[in-house]
Parts: structure tokens; sequence; C-alpha cells
């Protein structure tokens, strides 16, 4: 009898999996315009940006649909590298390269790690991961996190997996971005760099919640809805 019911309920299980698959192939392919990205504002509170372009093997390795790169500097002279990779739903919306692996690859080590909650201002927080890396006596604090056009906050593995999956099932879109933010840690001052980097993630997450690329299939009209009704969740 047990044995029964657990053969139909796997059976149905299969059943339901096999149709969600058939659904996705089913629905159109979705192209990218990742205007929005390529519009973030070059000016975050204080703090002045400029595009710093990857190098072209860089660019080929990552795979992504657009690259956002720029270096953010201080009145105080402080600077913050930052880099935006989106990937869009035909591109599985996560990297195949992580923060972890790259730096390692270079020759960095990652000597601590951590997750952190970064307070925004409207008074909500997301969590983001936090390397602290070295290489040759140079250290840098790293910041990084996953956001997809649903939410932001992921710290990669189950929950972005989870949340491509619900992407899917609900809007029919899966994309999704790397966000890396780093500096340079001089001898002592590391509480003031993670001071410094949790502000700055702070204000960059919320313009890009606002400036998230666009997804249609061909042909659509006009499918800034989407974008602006997440900007206003965000």
């Amino acid at each position: 009898m047990n044995r029964g019911l657990q053969t139909g309920l796997l059976l149905t299980l299969f059943a339901a999996v096999g149709a969600i698959s058939w659904a996705f192939q089913l629905r159109p392919a979705l192209g990218v315009d990742p205007a929005p990205l390529a519009a973030l504002p070059a000016t975050l509170d204080t703090w002045r940006g400029e595009d710093v372009p990857l190098e072209q093997n860089v660019e080929s390795m990552l795979r992504a649909d657009y690259n956002l790169q720029r270096v953010y500097l201080h009145p105080t002279g402080e600077a913050v590298s930052m880099y935006v990779g989106y990937y869009g739903t035909e591109r599985g919306g996560r990297p195949e390269h992580t923060p972890e692996v790259c730096y390692r690859s270079q020759g960095w080590t990652v000597a601590e790690r951590r997750v952190l909650d970064v307070a925004e201002r409207n008074g909500r927080s997301f969590r983001v991961n936090e390397y602290l890396v070295e290489q040759d006596g140079a250290r840098h604090l790293v910041l990084f996190w996953f956001r997809s056009h649903r939410r932001t906050g992921l710290l990669g593995g189950f929950d972005q997996t989870l949340d491509r999956l619900l992407g899917r099932l609900v809007g029919g879109r899966a994309d999704g971005s790397l966000v890396r933010v780093s500096m340079p840690v001089r001898p002592g001052s590391e509480d003031l760099a993670r001071t410094i980097l949790r502000g700055f993630a702070a204000d960059l997450d919320a313009q890009l919640g606002r400036h998230w690329p666009i997804e249609a299939p061909a042909g659509a009209s006009d499918p800034r809805g989407t974008e602006a009704d997440f900007a206003k969740e965000t």
C-alpha cells in the first residue's frame, strides 16, 4: 500500500517536472536591452565614476550579456572598484565565474570571508558576501552579491537557483547579475573600508533597481512596465 502510494507520488512529480520543462521550451526566447543598465548614473551621492572597459579576453571569458565596470572616486581620495555582469534568461541568469574563482586564478588568496547585512535608506537590508583577499602584501576588501529582476541580496547557490526557478514560473524570466565592489585596505583601516563599502553598496543597489535591463520576446511593443513595477518595489 505504502509502496504503491510512493510510486504514484513519484510518477506525479516526474509528470509535473516534465510539464514545467515543456512549458519553458514553448515560451519564446527573450531578447535583452541593457540600455537602462548602461545608463546607471556615474554619480552616486558624492562618488564620481569613470568607466573602465574590460579587456577583450576577459569579456569573452565572462560571456555576460552586458558588463559594466567603473572606478568611483570620493572627494576624500578613496576609490571603489565596481563591476556588474548581467546575464539574461537565455544565458541562465547567473555567471559562470564567481569572485572566489576569479581572485584565486589571478593569484589572490581569500584570507577571510563572511556574510554581512547592508542597510538601505528605506530601512530594509540585503545580504552580501564579504571577502578579504591578499596578494604580495596588498589587501583588498570585497563585497559581492547577486541580483535578479525579482529580488536582491542573493548569496549564490541554493537561494539563487530557487529565485531563478520562481522567476521562470511566475514571470517567465530568470535573468540575474553579479554585483561586486572592492577597495584597497590599508593597515588598521579594515573597519573603515567595510563602512565605506557598505554605504556605497546600498546606494549602488538602489540605482540598479531603477536601471535593470529589459527582457522581452522579439517584436514585443513595450515591456518597460515590468521594470517600472520592480523599481517601485525596491
